[in-house]
């Protein structure tokens, strides 16, 4: 989660969320979303690292909400090239509203290495992330004004994500909605098979989680999905989420 102190009051939603999560367990992301949409009129935004686009798919082409939700793009600078390629085809195939965050004074790897250190990532992996993803994304949600954003989160995914709430508090007191919650990676891979959803073409060559490429290989057989994330480590998580 994005560490920071008490949230002002003013970011706050007034929303009961255990009736939230009882309410929505069993429905499909798109019924949340559209909730999401209807009542949440102003400050929704939405995370996207773009490896599976599912939730802009979703509400590009099924939900159509009168204006586009902001689509936050952490771009760490340290991203594969068809990620970035992704989500330029991403923006202009589903018209998004995007806007792209990084580490604050650098705008390529040559100058994060610079400011920063050379190969952060194998130094101190934590300040590396806490630099390219976790500061950013906090700048992003104070300067959009987000009171609630999305993410694509499955509770599948590994076992620190199996009990993933559907609608939670950060610890900003911004509410994090996560509507991909219950299904599987079957589930989005059927979507996106049916649906024809832009993907990460990485995925054709075995990267089933995709982040920064210095942090991220190929999966092999029988491993878990963020298996190639970290390899080597005990890190899970890259601190946005915990």
């Amino acid at each position: 989660m994005v560490q920071c102190m008490e949230a002002p009051v003013k970011q706050r939603l007034n929303l009961d969320l255990a009736r939230l999560n009882r309410q929505f367990e069993s429905a499909e992301p798109q019924e949340i979303l559209a909730w999401c949409v209807e009542h949440i009129p102003d400050g929704l935004a939405q995370a996207s690292s773009f490896s599976l686009p599912v939730i802009q798919h979703m509400l590009a082409q099924e939900i159509q909400p009168e204006r586009p939700i902001p689509v936050i793009f952490l771009d760490t600078l340290h991203l594969f090239p068809e990620t970035l390629e992704t989500a330029r085809q991403a923006q202009a195939r589903y018209q998004l509203d995007l806007h792209a965050y990084s580490a604050k004074g650098v705008d390529s790897q040559e100058a994060f290495a610079k400011r920063y250190g050379e190969a952060l990532w194998v130094t101190d992996v934590n300040r590396f992330h806490h630099l390219t993803k976790v500061e950013p994304l906090a700048r992003a949600l104070d300067e959009l004004d987000v009171k609630a954003w999305i993410t694509g989160r499955r509770r599948d995914q590994s076992k620190n994500r199996r009990y993933l709430p559907i609608f939670e508090w950060d610890t900003d007191g911004r509410i994090k909605i996560n509507p991909l919650a219950n299904w599987t990676r079957n589930d989005v891979w059927k979507y996106v098979l049916d649906e024809d959803v832009l993907y990460n073409p990485l995925h054709d060559q075995g990267y089933t989680s995709i982040g920064d490429q210095p942090l991220t290989t190929p999966v092999l057989a029988g491993e878990g999905e963020r298996a190639g994330r970290w390899r080597g480590s005990e890190k899970t998580e890259c601190g946005i989420h915990g």
